[in-house]
């Protein structure tokens, strides 16, 4: 492809760098913040301010051999109902400490298997979190659906109870690709799933591919990508593969010599990006692709995009409550994170109905390095007059990063009056980049390759 020799020339195939879905990543979270400051950061949330809610289900029924999220298998719904017993007892905890005028504008079931939960359960659940935060009146609703394990009546209650976005992961529709990763979920199931979402009047679908799986060829993706499109989602994602097993112990399943080499997984996402493009989507970030008409385009258009632990979002509410295992709630003051183990996690919520265990206090500097990494991430610029105007008392640093910017980037970035702009052959790079403005640099064994 074109501009390969300056894409390589910055380390594109070689670095190892965060995704930058937080500042700082959350492998620098702190002991020593934890469930103190979490006390006192809920009391500090605005009264009559608006809240994003995110719950983690950490169970699945299989374990897919690429997955590097906080999960673990499961064959029956017993230890599933004890986790739901100890959410509910969080969820009121919490909402306890939190001022009486809160609302929630945002709800999003992550995993692991959230349609794990049978009706009942998720039925207990929801009405947890719904007796406890008043939604708004523009209320989002988002779970992330396996096409493998979806009831019907399991969806019928997600519906019931307002499900207007739903996430579904389809990774590669190729058998040969799908028993490299342990993955089995045909195209009918996944179609069916949608095809009953449709009907139920979910209005948003958005779809998740991986590219740098094992055995995955321009052939076989471009066959993945022509069926995801046939089911006409609003937006899709398209991450890159993350071969980590010496944190992902379950990745040992999948053997390094199957993987594409760098130059192929460069071309993977290009194919897909050049694809979906020609369909009419519009490209957001590095790796989230929108309807013209979808809020996320929106709100790309708007410049008011930003990047969370979901990846791109048109949140903006400023405080995210993350509840369940591993869970990661953000405030203004910073973040915490809640026990990783499920056994930590029931241990800290039987003790106090708190469960946060480290996390990280922003200090001025972190903010501003924050926000220049997300204007990098989402709009692939840094617009200095309103970094000016948010750290007036920090000129001079701003100053010092952009010249260091400007010197190590020099035929990558260019400035204009008061806008630094990542140009658009070398979009790329921005993990690179932003990087080098990144003040914990330490410890990148935990993060995945640029490309």
């Amino acid at each position: 492809m074109e501009n390969l020799d300056l894409l390589t020339r910055y380390g594109l195939f070689d670095a190892k760098v965060p995704r930058y879905t937080s500042y700082p990543p959350a492998n620098h979270f702190q002991t020593d913040v934890g469930l103190q400051a979490q006390r006192g950061w809920l009391a500090a949330v605005p009264d009559g301010s608006e809240i994003s809610v995110y719950i983690h289900i950490p169970f699945c029924r299989r374990l897919c051999w690429f997955c590097a999220c906080r999960t673990q298998g499961t064959k029956t719904l017993d230890p599933v109902a004890g986790y739901i017993t100890q959410l509910v007892k969080e969820i009121g905890t919490v909402a306890a400490a939190l001022p009486g005028g809160v609302r929630m504008s945002r709800l999003h079931l992550g995993g692991g298997t959230p349609t794990i939960l049978s009706p009942h359960l998720m039925k207990r659940l929801l009405a947890a979190v719904f007796g406890e935060f008043t939604p708004t009146a523009d209320f989002e609703f988002s779970v992330e659906i396996d096409p493998t394990d979806a009831a019907p009546d399991l969806l019928a209650v997600l519906s019931d109870h307002g499900l207007n976005r739903a996430s579904i992961g389809v990774q590669d529709f190729d058998p040969v690709v799908q028993g490299a990763i342990g993955r089995q979920q045909s195209f009918a199931q996944t179609r069916d799933v949608v095809h009953w979402l449709r009907d139920a009047g979910v209005p948003s679908l958005n779809l998740d591919l991986l590219y740098g799986l094992p055995h995955q060829t321009a052939v076989t993706f471009g066959e993945t990508i022509t069926r995801v499109l046939s089911l006409e989602p609003d937006r899709l994602a398209i991450y890159g593969y993350a071969h980590v097993p010496w944190m992902s112990k379950r990745q040992v399943m999948i053997r390094a010599a199957d993987l594409p080499d760098p130059l192929m997984r460069l071309s993977l996402s290009e194919q897909a990006r050049t694809r979906f493009e020609e369909m009419g989507f519009q490209s957001i970030g590095i790796d989230h692709f929108a309807r013209p008409d979808d809020s996320l385009a929106t709100a790309d258009a708007a410049g008011v995009l930003r990047r969370n632990f979901q990846g791109y979002t048109d949140d903006a509410s400023p405080t995210l409550i993350g509840f369940g295992a591993s869970a990661i709630s953000r405030f203004a003051q910073g973040y915490v994170q809640n026990a990783v183990a499920t056994s930590a996690y029931h241990g800290r919520i039987e003790d106090t109905g708190f469960a946060g265990s480290k996390g990280f206090a922003l200090t001025p500097r972190d903010r501003l390095i924050a926000t220049m990494i997300e204007d990098l991430m989402c709009r692939f610029r840094i617009d200095l007059q309103r970094l000016h105007a948010s750290f007036p008392d920090r000129w001079s640093q701003i100053e010092t990063y952009i010249a260091g910017l400007m010197k190590r980037f020099p035929d990558v970035l260019e400035r204009r009056c008061n806008v630094v702009t990542l140009r658009p052959e070398a979009r790329m790079l921005v993990r690179i980049i932003a990087h080098d403005i990144d003040g914990f640099r330490a410890d990148l064994v935990a993060h995945s390759v640029a490309v």
